[in-house]
């Protein structure tokens, strides 16, 4: 910070060199980037090149979706406008069902990606113009930690550009190696968006937040308002997120996570065999959910159970929220560099609360 710490009305190479290494790690066409602070600037950006970009206004999400706090992102968030506090849906905002296997509309054997597409399709169907924006998580985080089934954002990707809209996917939470097997999360569904957006870790803690979008819609945006972030893009969050980069490269943190995540989804599976309170255990890598219900035969949610294994983790020094649509899910998205001696104390310190129900 002593040397410069301009912005990017002024060039300097560690914007460019981060900008280069970041769309390194995407597949084409996603290699312009537009650098900004956070995450919900990265989704209202998202928003503003998706709607200059078709001239359209409506937008697609998914139920108990979270994009952000900006004004403009609470209107795409039903996790924020449908509950306490909330206004109702905005006429522009269309919402589809989540794809919940475990707890949704359509469960089990039922629940394929394809099927829950459909809705989507429905959804672009009774637009008459037809969409500006599908918006999406890769793996939903406030909606109680849930993997989507195989084929469903090919399938929904599918419905929203045959009518001309944009694909935007949320790597906010699930970016930069989080699931494991893959760097990003949209990966795991083999599909690639036209729009990225990312933030959280990108800076491990230094706000540090990115658009990575195709040449065409970047083009788009050309249209004589300039975009301008006086603070993102500055050569102090470049060089901080190169080293990120770094350390994630250099320490295997990807590789660490898928293999942290799978000896803890083992740990939590065999929990569920012997604490019926587990209903379901999900999720990819080190971003985990498990979701506690009162009866196995209903998978009625249980919510006070959730708040209380919470409180006495925390009692136990280990701290875990809860969310979804009813507050039963137990989330996991510990640090990358969770060794395998804290996941077993987290499992054990879970076996032990457990065993009260």
């Amino acid at each position: 910070m002593a040397v410069l710490n301009t912005n990017t009305r002024y060039l300097h190479e560690a914007v460019v060199t981060y900008a280069r290494r970041l769309a390194a790690t995407l597949p084409d066409p996603l290699r312009v980037v537009f650098l900004v602070n956070s995450g919900s600037e990265a989704n209202d950006l998202a928003l503003r090149l998706a709607r200059t970009h078709t001239g359209r206004r409506d937008v697609l999400v998914l139920d108990h979706a979270y994009h952000g706090h900006l004004s403009s992102l609470v209107e795409l968030s039903p996790y924020k406008f449908d509950r306490p506090g909330g206004t109702g849906r905005p006429p522009h905002t269309h919402v589809c069902a989540l794809p919940d296997r475990y707890r949704g509309r359509l469960r089990d054997a039922q629940a394929t990606g394809a099927a829950y597409a459909r809705d989507v399709q429905a959804r672009v169907d009774a637009l008459a113009d037809g969409p500006a924006a599908f918006f999406a998580e890769s793996l939903q985080g406030c909606g109680g930690q849930i993997a989507f089934p195989d084929g469903y954002l090919a399938a929904a990707f599918g419905a929203v550009r045959a009518a001309g809209g944009v694909c935007v996917i949320d790597e906010v939470q699930v970016g930069f190696g989080r699931v494991g097997r893959h760097f990003w999360g949209f990966e795991l569904q083999g599909v690639v968006p036209d729009v990225v957006t990312m933030g959280k870790p990108m800076g491990n803690g230094h706000p540090l937040a990115a658009v990575v979008t195709t040449p065409r819609i970047a083009r788009s945006f050309q249209t004589g308002m300039e975009y301008f972030n006086t603070f993102g893009g500055n050569p102090v969050s470049a060089e901080i997120g190169l080293a990120v980069l770094d350390v994630l490269e250099e320490e295997r943190l990807q590789a660490h996570a898928a293999r942290i995540g799978a000896h803890l989804a083992d740990g939590l599976r065999a929990l569920q065999a012997r604490h019926p309170l587990i209903g379901d255990v999900r999720g990819a890598g080190l971003f985990l959910g498990v979701e506690l219900t009162a009866d196995p035969a209903t998978r009625a949610p249980a919510t006070r159970a959730a708040q209380a294994v919470k409180e006495a983790m925390k009692a136990r020094g280990i701290l875990l929220s809860t969310d979804g649509p009813d507050d039963n899910v137990l989330k996991l998205k510990p640090p990358l560099v969770l060794s395998q001696d804290d996941g077993d104390a987290v499992l054990e310190a879970l076996d032990a609360v457990l065993a009260r129900w």
